[in-house]
């Protein structure tokens, strides 16, 4: 029987814990390095899980199975933090928002065009529901945080080594192949190297001469302190989406990206936050408790970067903006790549090689 593949995991957030998770269930042997669990991104996502959002049709699919994948997930993982709560929408003006029901239903998305009553009856603290809007029943959330520690604590207990407090200064290569990374702790070696570290990829995979092209736009989230229940699924409301967690607080962002809160975040926070108090009924009561800003790792095409590499073997990229929604079926499929050796075709359009500069 061969030994089991040594494989190093840098970075704790969403993505790498998936990935260190199912790495584990295979049988390889696992390294999480990261500065702390739960990763940097992670902990300011708004966290929706959705199949959403002017996608093109073969993405949308990969959202969709994704979607399946938590679900899965959330069975072999008991007492994962998951909530089908179900979107509320009416963040586009009335044609547009028509037009987008009317495509996703045709690729099965189950998306309803409700009036003010039904919005009222689905978010009764609305002070002010819409005539208009959409609703998917089958959209969710997750709390992004916990769900990764849950994965990275169940990791450990098969088997994964959880180091953290280190960070990563570069990659090592010999005779051509990534051989492993040298930490602040000293050199750890490695069959494989995966790099999920977020906004933190592109200056590890430059240390091998690998250019990702991502971008890293900032995102104000402002956070309540635990309250009542508000809101009883996810809002998205023009230039505000709110949802609330399972242990009370109401989160909200001008988009569910969260925008650049330009040169004063208090200011923007506050004024963000006095817009979520008006939008709902008790809302009054509501106090911030914080802000997050958080850099969303995003490749400069909008899509997911998966995969190994051209000119860098054994070392695997995962790097993408939308990790909650896509986190489990990233982590299996990447999985099953590293382990396996077999290239797996629905990550085809996500290589980093779609970036590589093409002769006239």
């Amino acid at each position: 029987m061969p030994s089991p593949q040594d494989i190093i995991v840098v970075g704790a957030g969403i993505i790498g814990a998936s990935i260190a998770w199912h790495l584990t269930r295979k049988g390889a042997s696992v390294t999480v390095i990261a500065a702390k669990a739960g990763g940097e991104a992670t902990p300011s996502s708004f966290a929706w899980i959705n199949a959403s959002w002017g996608n093109p049709e073969f993405y949308f699919h990969f959202r969709r199975r994704s979607m399946a994948e938590w679900s899965r997930l959330a069975t072999d993982l008991p007492g994962l933090p998951l909530s089908w709560c179900g979107g509320l929408c009416w963040d586009l003006p009335e044609a547009e928002l028509e037009a987008y029901a009317a495509r996703q239903r045709g690729w099965g998305y189950g998306i309803k065009r409700i009036d003010r009553e039904t919005s009222a009856a689905l978010e009764p603290n609305l002070a002010n529901p819409p005539a208009f809007a959409l609703h998917v029943a089958e959209e969710g959330a997750v709390e992004p945080v916990a769900a990764a520690n849950l994965l990275l604590e169940d990791a450990a207990r098969h088997g994964a080594t959880l180091s953290y407090g280190t960070a990563v200064k570069r990659l090592l290569r010999e005779n051509g192949r990534i051989t492993g990374v040298e930490t602040t702790g000293g050199v750890l070696l490695s069959d494989h190297v995966v790099l999920a570290a977020g906004a933190g990829t592109a200056a590890l995979a430059a240390s091998v001469g690998t250019d990702v092209p991502i971008e890293t736009p900032p995102g104000l989230i402002v956070h309540s302190r635990p309250s009542l229940r508000l809101l009883n699924g996810l809002v998205m409301a023009p230039e505000l989406h709110m949802r609330q967690t399972m242990e009370g607080r109401v989160i909200a962002g001008s988009d569910f990206g969260g925008t650049d809160p330009g040169e004063k975040p208090q200011e923007a926070a506050d004024e963000l936050f006095a817009k979520v108090k008006a939008t709902l009924r008790g809302g009054d009561k509501l106090e911030l408790d914080f802000y997050t800003i958080g850099y969303r790792p995003t490749p400069k095409d909008g899509f997911p970067i998966i995969g190994g590499v051209d000119g860098a073997p054994g070392l695997y990229l995962a790097v993408l903006h939308s990790g909650v929604t896509l986190a489990p079926l990233v982590g299996s499929v990447a999985a099953a790549e590293i382990v396996g050796g077999d290239p797996d075709p629905q990550l085809a359009p996500f290589r980093l090689s779609r970036f590589a500069p093409t002769s006239e």
